[in-house]
């Protein structure tokens, strides 16, 4: 490897993990501010706020990371407008667009080690603190999960537990309904079969019960009421943080989905916004490159950091834009994702045209 190109990674590389510290120390401030917020009337250990903080931080950081690179090529390329050892690189024959070649490879390549180690320690990371703070937020006896044998839900109403498994889900309707009643102390009650349930509320219809007594009695009824802590919205929401799931337990929960006839859409789009990154990585690596070859008169540092921010603020609107329709499925997943990046992709092309010029 040439000495230069060694020299250029090796500042960047630099200038990454300097931008990325910052980043994740003021979101770890904003998150104990938070977490402080949520526990003052609780009573935890005085530590407890500023540990779970910690392990929120990480996940947050990679949502950040398409403009911790632009933020990161800004500061790699004032260090060397400061230092006029961009002028030097002119001199030596070296063009831009071999810098930006260059600091593109970089970019890629740490975007493949970001969402091969870093993405699936943050997630790790996420699921524990969801888990740590779930114990203040929701009573420990409702419980949901979707495996491959379909939807498992655990239910405490009025001391009695209800274990619901359903193969299927149909809008607000629940297939292939097993329902068995516990008491206390885990004594079957009764057992509730049915074809179809609607849980648009908490006052489920079972449709067509079958119920079967604990004496052996088997009694058929047309639509029985079960109340339920659980409703469609709230198991909908049970499965909507998906940021704290490795990229094998996506595609597994994608897979889970499926068998259950559950809509895969959010998953979908996590899943391809992770594959992503390393692109946009590069397109904002790129971009942030233009703006400071285009700034490099200005002598203004504060200027020049503002451009990028207003821009990556414009992106991220857009974004979150396409992300919004794509989850709501008014457009398609592809189009929610590739879309921006392939119009940023274009404005990069445009504008690097006339890069060896600045």
């Amino acid at each position: 490897m040439k000495t230069y190109i060694k020299f250029l990674t090796f500042i960047f590389i630099k200038s990454l993990v300097y931008v990325s510290l910052i980043l994740l120390s003021l979101i770890f401030i904003l998150n104990i501010l938070t977490e402080l917020e949520f526990f003052k009337n609780i009573q935890v250990n005085s530590y407890f706020p500023i540990y779970i903080a910690l392990l929120n931080s990480p996940a947050l950081l990679f949502e950040m990371f398409p403009f911790v690179f632009l933020l990161t090529t800004q500061v790699f390329f004032l260090n060397l407008f400061n230092n006029d050892q961009i002028q030097i690189f002119k001199y030596s024959g070296l063009k831009n667009s071999k810098i930006l070649l260059i600091l593109s490879t970089v970019s890629f390549l740490a975007g493949i080690f970001i969402i091969t180690f870093f993405y699936n320690f943050s997630s790790n990371l996420k699921n524990f603190y969801l888990e740590e703070k779930t114990k203040f937020t929701l009573d420990g006896k409702y419980l949901a999960v979707i495996t491959n044998n379909g939807l498992w839900i655990k239910d405490v109403v009025e001391n009695k537990i209800n274990i619901i498994n359903a193969s299927k889900i149909d809008k607000n309707f629940l297939v292939d309904v097993f329902i068995t009643e516990f008491n206390e102390e885990f004594e079957v009650i009764k057992n509730i079969i049915s074809n179809k349930v609607d849980i648009k509320n908490n006052n489920w219809s079972i449709y067509d019960a079958n119920v079967y007594e604990k004496d052996g009695n088997i009694t058929k009824i047309d639509n029985l009421e079960l109340y339920s802590n659980f409703d469609y919205q709230k198991i909908q929401s049970l499965f909507s943080n998906l940021s704290s799931l490795s990229i094998i337990e996506l595609f597994s929960l994608r897979n889970n989905y499926k068998s259950l006839n559950y809509s895969t859409t959010e998953v979908d789009i996590q899943i391809q916004k992770i594959i992503s990154y390393p692109l946009y990585f590069v397109l904002m690596t790129i971009l942030a490159s233009i703006i400071m070859f285009n700034t490099k008169k200005f002598k203004n540092v504060t200027l020049k950091l503002a451009i990028g921010l207003f821009i990556s603020v414009v992106i991220y609107y857009m974004n979150n834009f396409f992300l919004i329709m794509g989850n709501t499925e008014k457009i398609p997943i592809f189009i929610s994702i590739w879309v921006p990046l392939i119009t940023l992709l274009l404005l990069n092309s445009i504008a690097i045209l006339k890069i060896n010029e600045k």
